[in-house]
């Protein structure tokens, strides 16, 4: 593996989306990272049968490309006796199970702490690992709730919504990632290991930073706007005669920009829509005025005369536009890989980019226990002991 990463060996002992975001990113930037998977059936990722490539699941290809793949039975004393062995030689071990889940299976942080005192150990989950909720599994879905990102989304009065993205488990899976590279500079410094504990708790309240303002200032906790923003106006979508478009004017002077562009140069003067405090208390008004004007022309005619102006604007775009445009693809942010039975799938390409040591996706997610023997041969077994491993159930080569 290339990258700024190269040489650090990562243990991923997760599954389904937060702690295999961390673990992708880790190998984008070219740590070795082992996924370690459960027998039977391995990362529940691959259960999500629909969509299919090649009767592979699809999201696992996605959240897990770039990594190799090892097969244990960590209940198995074998199982559990390889994984140590793999972590004798590893600099990080990242593991979202539900707390005490590693504990209980002899591979907790006071274990592998103390055998290996340089190792950073990073534990995501649901509510952390301290507090009344500590100990407490999670989901995107009820963390979004607890941290009100719910209540936040979709159109004044009507039900709540997630944010359509798993943004909590995708953000805990960065911070993650954040909180393992500010880790690993301070072993670089002492050569002391550490804990890194987050949760996708806190990468949600991590989301709500604007709206928390507004709590921590006023007590008032801010409402759906649907595509709005809660501290400016105009900065949301509006519907042109063909489809749909945002328009950012979180300034006054784009503002003003926006009037010019428009034709409506006497809204600068208007009490109210005067500067964005004004905006904001007459925010009905001046969507229904925008709408009215930008309802008459087709999204390019708009966009193109946004771009002139100098306002920031873009289009509404589905997620097939979004992957298929121009600069998505310049910035490299589709590979394609060759899997050996789904055959060639696309995936999301590093969203980093670096001069010195580009970040690439040059492996396939593995099948499971694809790298077993591979990997286990590193760590010094030899083909007797790992098809003994093989053989008891404690390891499996696919």
């Amino acid at each position: 593996m290339a990258g700024p990463l190269a040489g650090v060996r990562v243990l991923e002992c997760a599954q389904i989306m937060a702690g295999p975001t961390c673990g992708a990113l880790l190998a984008d930037l070219g740590a070795d990272v082992v996924k370690v998977e459960k027998i039977p059936g391995g990362d529940d990722a691959r259960l999500y049968r629909e969509p299919r490539v090649g009767g592979v699941s699809a999201p696992f290809l996605v959240m897990n490309r770039n990594k190799r793949g090892v097969a244990l039975d960590l209940k198995h004393p074998a199982g559990r006796d390889a994984l140590l062995r793999m972590v004798d030689e590893a600099d990080v071990l990242l593991e979202n199970y539900r707390p005490g889940t590693m504990d209980k299976l002899g591979l907790g942080w006071d274990v592998l702490h103390a055998r290996k005192p340089s190792l950073i150990y990073c534990a995501i989950s649901g509510y952390g690992l301290t507090g009344p909720l500590g100990g407490g599994g999670g989901f995107d879905l009820v963390a979004q709730a607890f941290a009100g990102l719910m209540s936040i989304t979709g159109e004044a009065g009507r039900p709540p919504v997630k944010v359509g993205s798993s943004v909590a488990d995708l953000n805990a899976g960065l911070l993650a990632a954040t909180g393992i590279l500010a880790a690993y500079v301070h072993r670089l410094k002492t050569g002391e290991g550490q804990r890194v504990d987050t949760s996708l708790m806190e990468a949600a309240l991590h989301q709500t930073g604007w709206h928390a303002s507004v709590w921590f200032a006023t007590g008032r906790s801010p409402e759906p706007l649907g595509s709005g923003h809660v501290l400016a106006a105009p900065y949301q979508a509006f519907r042109a005669l063909d489809g749909w478009l945002v328009i950012g004017g979180a300034n006054q002077a784009n503002w003003e920009r926006i009037c010019d562009v428009v034709g409506r140069p006497e809204w600068k003067a208007d009490p109210r829509f005067v500067d964005n405090s004004a905006r904001m208390a007459n925010l009905p008004a001046l969507v229904a005025a925008l709408d009215a004007v930008l309802s008459t022309r087709e999204r390019a005619d708009w966009l193109a005369a946004f771009e002139r102006a100098g306002v920031p604007a873009g289009p509404v775009n589905s997620i097939g536009e979004a992957l298929s445009h121009p600069q998505t693809l310049a910035r490299g942010m589709v590979v394609e890989l060759e899997h050996p039975v789904a055959g060639t799938t696309r995936a999301l390409g590093p969203p980093v980019k670096f001069s010195a040591t580009p970040a690439e996706v040059t492996r396939h997610a593995p099948s499971l226990g694809e790298h077993t023997r591979e990997v286990l041969r590193e760590h010094g077994l030899d083909d007797t002991a790992i098809d003994a491993l093989l053989a008891s159930g404690a390891a499996l080569q696919s």
